[in-house]
């Protein structure tokens, strides 16, 4: 890119970033080249393909991007922390990308970080620099926007693996390479970032005391002579808990049924629980791998070039 800004005398505008197998939008450039002078990054919404061989290990991410995309990144920005880059369907203005490397000894991205693209958000956003996330319809009137689109990982080995590295990059490692810096709700968004390791020892607890719950109902729908006795205030907090992840549900349903339909968002209910058990999973994998001295090599994902284009 330098050798030929000096050959053409022209400056490079931005870089933009995808994955080899990504189904890039035709109005995606024309954006990035409308709007790149107003931030030092522009992220668009990432939309997995929804896969009909994989409807509940790949359908999963569905549900999740959608809720992140819809609603997580636009009270992100909202609120004043900066956007983390998803690695495709983005771009970096070309001065704020120049500014990275001569800060890092000429290499603008971390490569010994298995999550390089969402730190690059923060280290701009740190920086003082405008950080942007962009959702625009793709037609006047309609509901579709423009997005970068591509299927995710079908099995269970491969989502798993997929989402160690990124919870390693980011809530362990990240934790070490950005620490803690920024306003309240850069600071908000962070431990919301580190979380994973946190709650899936909450979802590993919450499944094991809804195992044994149900053997104790069992146990006295077959007549056992055994009663539970839970203090009132027990009751009271299960009760709030229990209306508290209603609407957690209900809201999944809904950021789901906006970006793919009614049915989908029905499906993202059962999905959360596939969802859970691979971030039960993938914790227990980047918490060991980090353990023993972090990730040895990259764990490459193996993507899937889609067959038909979306509409």
């Amino acid at each position: 890119m330098v050798a030929y800004e000096i050959e053409t005398e022209r400056s490079t505008k931005a870089v933009a970033l995808h994955d080899a197998e990504d189904v890039v939008h035709p109005l995606e450039l024309r954006i990035f080249d409308r709007l790149i002078d107003r931030a030092a990054v522009i992220q668009l919404p990432v939309l997995p393909l929804p896969d009909p061989h994989s409807r509940w290990i790949s359908g999963h991410y569905c549900d999740e991007f959608a809720e992140a995309h819809v609603k997580e990144l636009v009270v992100r920005e909202a609120i004043g922390a900066a956007i983390p880059l998803a690695g495709v369907g983005c771009a970096i203005a070309r001065r704020p990308l120049a500014q990275l490397a001569a800060m890092h000894d000429g290499h603008p991205f971390a490569g010994n970080s298995m999550t390089e693209d969402y730190e690059i958000g923060l280290r701009l956003g740190a920086l003082g620099l405008k950080t942007m996330f962009v959702r625009i319809p793709a037609r006047a009137g309609e509901r579709g926007v423009v997005a970068s689109r591509g299927h995710f990982p079908p099995t269970l080995g491969s989502a798993v693996r997929q989402k160690a590295r990124w919870l390693g990059g980011i809530a362990l490692s990240g934790w070490d390479r950005l620490g803690w810096s920024g306003g309240l709700g850069e600071r908000w968004m962070r431990m919301r970032d580190r979380r994973g390791p946190l709650a899936a020892l909450l979802l590993i607890a919450a499944y094991a005391a809804a195992f044994l719950w149900s053997q104790i109902w069992l146990a006295e729908a077959l007549g056992a002579p055994i009663k539970a006795r839970l203090d009132p205030a027990l009751v009271t907090l299960l009760m709030v808990n229990g209306w508290l992840l209603a609407w957690r549900v209900l809201m999944r349903a809904c950021f789901t049924a906006s970006a793919y339909g009614v049915v989908e968002g029905l499906m993202s209910i059962p999905r959360l629980v596939v969802g859970n058990v691979i971030a039960v999973l993938a914790a227990l994998r980047a918490v060991t791998l980090h353990l023993g001295g972090g990730a040895k090599r990259w764990d490459k994902t193996r993507h899937i070039f889609p067959a038909e284009l979306p509409q």
